[in-house]
């Protein structure tokens, strides 16, 4: 997918308040970042952020964070956010690769992750975000009862994912290849493109997966 270059959308992130500037220093400190002890979610990949905003107007008891990577996308989430102003909900413009220097080991109670890049050549395989090199990264920073919970409308990425997880040691709960016909469908917040994807048709799958640290 081709991104529109936003004019000024990289000097926005700079200032904008909801944008966290050098997220690392919070490392391990997320809870005095927000002032409470709540738990915290991320999204990685948020995109234009319809489905962590909604997450965190329902949940204001958790903290929620999106990471998105291209200027050009976060914008769009937060003008939204000024105009909610909630504060349980803050963005970082980051590489969801350096995700351990961003959070310390089990501070991350639940990761997000929702229509992610398939990234279909095998060359490329080592970028998708169910790789064994992400999955090694989310398990040192999420708790013993921490998970993902991942959707795609890619079947091939989704049967990767499946078995990846599988070989890395991790369970995969609650799988879905219709998610919009199964009893998980309550209580799912849409995405942009998960409307977009069902309206063609498209099923919706989704996995819950949990780190094998949880089966020891």
């Amino acid at each position: 997918m081709r991104l529109r270059n936003i004019p000024g959308a990289r000097e926005e992130m700079l200032v904008n308040p909801y944008v966290v500037q050098n997220p690392e220093t919070h490392r391990g400190q997320w809870c005095g970042f927000f002032g409470n002890s709540n738990p915290i979610h991320i999204e990685i990949g948020m995109g234009k952020g319809q489905f962590i905003m909604a997450l965190a107007a329902a949940n204001p008891n958790i903290n929620y964070i999106g990471i998105e990577k291209y200027s050009s996308v976060l914008i769009r989430a937060l003008a939204k956010q000024e105009a909610l102003d909630l504060p349980n909900l803050r963005f970082i413009r980051f590489d969801a690769e350096y995700i351990e220097d961003i959070f310390a080991p089990g501070e991350v109670e639940r990761i997000y992750l929702n229509f992610s890049d398939p990234w279909p050549k095998d060359r490329h395989g080592h970028r998708r975000l169910t790789s064994d090199r992400f999955l090694a990264r989310y398990e040192n920073v999420i708790p013993e009862n921490g998970c993902i919970m991942f959707k795609t409308d890619n079947r091939g990425l989704f049967d990767y994912s499946l078995e990846t997880a599988q070989v890395c040691g991790w369970s995969c709960n609650d799988v879905t290849y219709d998610l919009h016909h199964s009893p998980y469908e309550e209580g799912n917040f849409h995405t942009e493109y998960e409307d977009r994807f069902s309206a063609l048709g498209n099923p919706i799958y989704r996995v819950v997966l949990r780190p094998k640290k949880q089966e020891e």
